[in-house]
Order: C-alpha cells, then sequence, then structure tokens
C-alpha cells in the first residue's frame, strides 16, 4: 500500500472525523481523482511538440495521456477547430495515490525558493488545483532531453463540501501549503 494513502487511512480520516464532526466514516472527505494537465498552445506551428509533451506527461503520471484538441476556431491565434493543443491524465486508485506521494515528497520540495503552496487555488466546491512551472521537478524528466519549461496543472477533485475540509484533508496527507 502506498505511504500517502496508509496515511489517509489511518491519521487523516480520524482526525477530519474529530475536527468536522462526522457521523459516518463514508462522510469524510476523500481524493477521488487527479488530472494533470500541460497547455501546449505552441503546438499550432509544430505538431511534434505535442508528442514530446504528450511523452513527458505519460513518464510523470506512469499513464498514456489524452490528446486535447481545440473546440472552435480563433483566428488571432492561428488556430482551427480539431488542432492539437495540449494533453491530460486523469487519474484514480493507486497511480492517484503514487503521483500523490511523488508530488508532495519528491517535487513539491525541488522548486526553488518554496515556502509552500498557495491556498487560493480552490474552487468553492473542495477542489484545489495547483500550478507547476517546469516539469524538471519531476525526476523521471531527463533533463537533457527536454528542450522548453512546460508548465501544467494539477488538480485534485475531491469529496469535500467546502473548501476548509478540502484544506484540511491535503494538509493531512502532507500537502505542504504557504503559512499567511
Amino acid at each position: 500500500m502506498n505511504r500517502v494513502k496508509e496515511k489517509y487511512q489511518k491519521e487523516a480520516v480520524a482526525a477530519l472525523t474529530k475536527e468536522f464532526g462526522y457521523k459516518n466514516v463514508m462522510a469524510v472527505p476523500r481524493i477521488q481523482k487527479v488530472v494533470v494537465n500541460m497547455g501546449l498552445g505552441e503546438a499550432t506551428g509544430n505538431a511534434k511538440i505535442i508528442d514530446t509533451g504528450a511523452d513527458e506527461l505519460a513518464r510523470i503520471t506512469g499513464q498514456k495521456p489524452v490528446v486535447r484538441r481545440a473546440k472552435k476556431s480563433i483566428a488571432a491565434f492561428k488556430l482551427r477547430k480539431g488542432m492539437p493543443v495540449g494533453t491530460s491524465v486523469t487519474l484514480r486508485g493507486e497511480r492517484m495515490w503514487d503521483f500523490v506521494d511523488r508530488l508532495v515528497s519528491i517535487a513539491l520540495p525541488r522548486v526553488r525558493d518554496f515556502k509552500g503552496v498557495p491556498t487560493r487555488g480552490f474552487d468553492g466546491r473542495g477542489n484545489y488545483t495547483l500550478g507547476l512551472k517546469d516539469q524538471l521537478l519531476f525526476p523521471e524528466i531527463d533533463y537533457m532531453k527536454v528542450d522548453k519549461a512546460r508548465g501544467m496543472n494539477v488538480s485534485f477533485v475531491t469529496t469535500a463540501k467546502t473548501d476548509e475540509e478540502a484544506r484540511k484533508l491535503l494538509q493531512f496527507i502532507g500537502m505542504p501549503f504557504r503559512q499567511a
């Protein structure tokens, strides 16, 4: 079993139940899925960028990404409907817990001048989105093969009803939030 999943089951469930007074164990918030998106807008000029972005995202997450395509044409950006503009991966189950473990224990501490992740990434419904500026934070990416630093968004979708419950849940599983 994964370290973060074990920590959630043994410590976080008990702490959340005590803090918010849940009557049933099934009412305790949990992470449903983690979605990792990498926008590759410059792929409109060079289609090979989608392949390298998808390969990097596959190495980071351990799962083959889906190529996202433009929904409508925008002439100012030289974008046509159906052109590839990004890649996305939805992680659930053991892969999700493995990714969260690597994100919290390996990738985030490698951020330069890291003071914690911002708390403003909550959406009001208990979900949290974190933006990473560089894919080199993950040890799976070979520094010599990277042509350009590409950022990504990591979204944690939880069953929490409020942002406070979601923040406490992520805090208990090891997410280092910035102190006010």
